[in-house]
């Protein structure tokens, strides 16, 4: 499995193809990617071949669209373990683009909804893991309302950032895209650890998002760039 890189993404998920909170579903395939983060209102593209997850994707677009990703508690050699243990919230993204590769592979896109809790792994006759989610804490991923956050503060620390890495962007773009996508966009492709990421994930709320986002930012900067100083 690999991941391609994260492309910006403007405008929120409206119109006929928002997901009511209520019409999320009470089982959920789960995904666990090692450093991959989803998260609501974000979009990410992933590319499957492993015939366990082929078989998920192809289920997954009879029954509602929904993939759950998820990060293992730990990095571990791909294939990834069947009984690796994950954290307890991960993301459940709805496919709005797939394309079958004449190679076997599927290509998917994942827009990020909402989060969850894993209530309980379910037991099921399956190739690929499958759980019970609580989404009730995340209510307000689904959401469109004004997040709140320090916005100015999150582009003052991602320019100094940026230029630390040596990463060039558009800025003029970025400064179009709305709060949500742009928080989702930023967490997911900046280049954090997967403990850091799951941190942004777990984080209350957006503007709580943002807060993490600033204080990894700043401590990097902190330490010029040297990740065994940055804690």
């Amino acid at each position: 499995m690999t991941v391609k890189k994260q492309e910006l993404t403007h405008g929120l998920l409206t119109g006929p193809f928002e997901t009511p909170f209520e019409e999320l579903p009470e089982s959920l395939p789960v995904f666990p990617l090692p450093g991959g983060m989803l998260l609501p209102h974000g979009r990410i593209p992933l590319n499957f071949y492993e015939p366990r997850y082929l078989s998920m994707v192809l289920d997954s677009l009879k029954q509602g669209r929904f993939i759950g990703m998820v990060q293992p508690l730990a990095v571990l050699p791909d294939p990834l373990p069947t009984t690796s243990k994950l954290f307890h919230i991960g993301c459940v993204g709805r496919i709005i683009a797939f394309a079958e590769c004449e190679d076997g592979r599927i290509v998917i896109t994942l827009q990020g909804i909402c989060r969850f809790k894993i209530e309980r792994e379910l037991k099921v006759d399956k190739p690929y893991r499958e759980i019970q989610p609580d989404f009730h804490e995340f209510m307000q991923d689904t959401t469109l309302d004004n997040p709140g956050i320090n916005r100015n503060a999150l582009m003052n620390n991602l320019r100094k950032y940026l230029a630390l890495k040596g990463v060039d962007v558009d800025w003029e773009g970025l400064e179009k895209i709305e709060d949500r996508p742009l928080v989702a966009m930023l967490g997911m492709m900046n280049t954090f650890d997967y403990v850091e990421k799951q941190a942004i994930l777990e984080a209350h709320n957006l503007s709580n998002m943002v807060d993490v986002m600033n204080s990894l930012m700043e401590m990097e900067l902190a330490s010029g760039g040297d990740a065994k100083t940055k804690h």
